[in-house]
Parts: C-alpha cells; sequence; structure tokens
C-alpha cells in the first residue's frame, strides 16, 4: 500500500498533464450515468453530485444519478458490469467494495472485471467514543474493557473483523454491534447504546467541539485530526481500515476515456473555489487522488489482502 501511494504523486502529475490534451479531445458520447452506492441524502451521495455538478459546469458534461445501493457496494458492481464501457456509464463505491465485500461474498467477479478510474478522498476512520466515559487514551478504555464487554459499534463485516482482531490483540472480548453506516454507529455512541465505535470522518465537529474522543486510528497512518491516536498496527494488529471512495467503469474501458475522466474528477476535487473540493476538505481532510492503473493496483492488492484478513478473524 505505501508502495503504491509513494508512487502516486509522480504519477499524479504526469497523468495531470498527459491527460488535460486527452481531457479535451475526449468527450463522453452523451449524459452520463452516474451510478450511486450510497443513500441519497449522505456525505458519500453528496460528494458524488457536487463531483457530477463541478464537471456540468466546467466541462459541460452531463449527468444522470441513479442510486444503485446495498451489499457494500456489490450491488452497484453486478449492476455496471454489463453496462456500456465507452465512458457513459460510471459509478461511485469505495475500494472496500472491491476487496473485502467482493472476496467475502464469492460473487464470481474480481476487480479484474472491473475498471478502476480515479479515487476522491480517503477516511479518516477512527476508534470513537464520548468524552463523558472518561477515557482519555485508548488504554483507558481497554483497562475498562477488562472488567466488562464493552459494545463496540461496526458498520461493515471487515469492521467486525477488524475489532475482533483488536479485542484479541488486547486480551479483551468487546460486545460487536454491527449496524448500517457510520452515522448509525455515532448516534448509536451519543445515545449510549455502544460504547465505542468506527467513524469515518464524521466524528470530527464531535471530537473538534470536545464531546468525542478518537481513541485510536484505524488508518496505516495517524488521523489528521488527532495524530498522538495509535494506529491498530500499534496495538497489535497487522491489519487496517484504509480506504477511499472510488470510480468504477465496466472491464475495458478504453483509457482516453478512463484517463480524460480521471483527469476531469482530479482537477475538480483538488481545486479550490470547487464545491466538491470544499466539501470533501470539510468532511474527508482532503482530496487523496489515485487514478488509472495506480487505482487498478490499489483494488487488487485490497482484493488479495482481504483474503488474509478473512483467514485472521476465522482462526
Amino acid at each position: 500500500m505505501k508502495t503504491i501511494l509513494k508512487s502516486v504523486a509522480g504519477a499524479i502529475a504526469g497523468l495531470a498533464l498527459a491527460s488535460a490534451a486527452q481531457a479535451s479531445e475526449w468527450t463522453p458520447p452523451g449524459p452520463i450515468k452516474l451510478m450511486i452506492a450510497f443513500a441519497a441524502g449522505g456525505g458519500a451521495d453528496t460528494q458524488a453530485r457536487l463531483i457530477a455538478e463541478d464537471l456540468e459546469a466546467k466541462l459541460g458534461w452531463s449527468f444522470i444519478p441513479e442510486q444503485v445501493t446495498g451489499k457494500g457496494g456489490l450491488n452497484l458492481a453486478m449492476a455496471i458490469k454489463d453496462e456500456p464501457n465507452d465512458g457513459s456509464v460510471i459509478g461511485m463505491v469505495v475500494t472496500e467494495t472491491l476487496g473485502y465485500n467482493m472476496r467475502a461474498a464469492n460473487a464470481g467477479v474480481t476487480p479484474e472485471d472491473f475498471t478502476a478510474i480515479t479515487t476522491t478522498a480517503g477516511f479518516q476512520m477512527g476508534i470513537v467514543s464520548l468524552s463523558s466515559k472518561g477515557w482519555k487514551s485508548f488504554d483507558e478504555m481497554i483497562a475498562e474493557a477488562k472488567g466488562q464487554s464493552l459494545r463496540f459499534g461496526t458498520m461493515s463485516p471487515k469492521l467486525a473483523d477488524l475489532a475482533y482482531l483488536l479485542g484479541e490483540a488486547q486480551g479483551v472480548e468487546f460486545n460487536i454491534v454491527n449496524v448500517k453506516g457510520g452515522k448509525a454507529v455515532m448516534n448509536g455512541v451519543n445515545a449510549g447504546d455502544m460504547d465505542l465505535g468506527f467513524m469515518a470522518g464524521i466524528q470530527s465537529k464531535g471530537v473538534a467541539a470536545g464531546d468525542l474522543v478518537n481513541l485510536a486510528s484505524a488508518l496505516s497512518e495517524p488521523l489528521k485530526q488527532t495524530p498522538e491516536a495509535p494506529t491498530l498496527a500499534d496495538l497489535g494488529v497487522p491489519f487496517n481500515a484504509d480506504g477511499y471512495f472510488l470510480f468504477i467503469g465496466p472491464k475495458g474501458m478504453p483509457a482516453e476515456a478512463r484517463d480524460a475522466i480521471a483527469a476531469a474528477i482530479g482537477e475538480v476535487v483538488t481545486t479550490e473555489g470547487m464545491k466538491s473540493h470544499g466539501m470533501i476538505s470539510k468532511a474527508f481532510g482532503g482530496a487523496a487522488v489515485i487514478a488509472g492503473d495506480e487505482a487498478q493496483m490499489l483494488v487488487e492488492s485490497d482484493y488479495k489482502s482481504a483474503g488474509d484478513l478473512i483467514e485472521a478473524a476465522s482462526e
């Protein structure tokens, strides 16, 4: 993962220059159907729609948004795989869709059956609790967990596996509560129905206000908001919840279409003044653009490592 990311800065710079000409030459054959794997009105849905709005304003492209939700993005993946691959149909999922979710479902497809176009932003996935719990650190939470079973909110099977492995590494047994979406975890923590839980950036306002505390980073790197919080690797778990919002298309999308769409999306999400840039900066700590071949490598690597995580959690 880190090797891929280190190569991205140079690759993106090159892609931006090389694709600028392609973006001016390639145009969609008509309105672009934009499949969105997230519920209407949520942060991810808003991000996708703002990107489409920015591209319509900047390039004159036309988008037709369509909600295709369910099964952690797999419903969208199965719907898009047989659509035309000429750039007229794209979809927004998360890398976990083509990684853990696809691997666990054994759906008969792999990331090689899709075209990874570009990521837009990463997750600021933290392990979060109410400040009123009195835990100022992860260690203080674990000390209490050794005397009782704490309720740990998760919003996907992958995160449930990570919570299980974290408890195992720390010598405690969490009561894992799986709900639908990060907002449901935050609501559960705020209501006292959960003692702690995974949140992917939605906690930032609460942490800034002092109502919530990031006990740990679920990423391979520290959280931007609370860099002092330990990572899962620091806590004995050799896996992480690194992930990105990802645009995909059907398999075999021509490079000129893929790269033009990637360059266009990458430009609006990284340009000040664009609505999508402002939203991503506020909600997700800034854009994270990994495009083209590097994006394809990323999802294929995630798919492979998902098998190791599933195996570890089933032991």
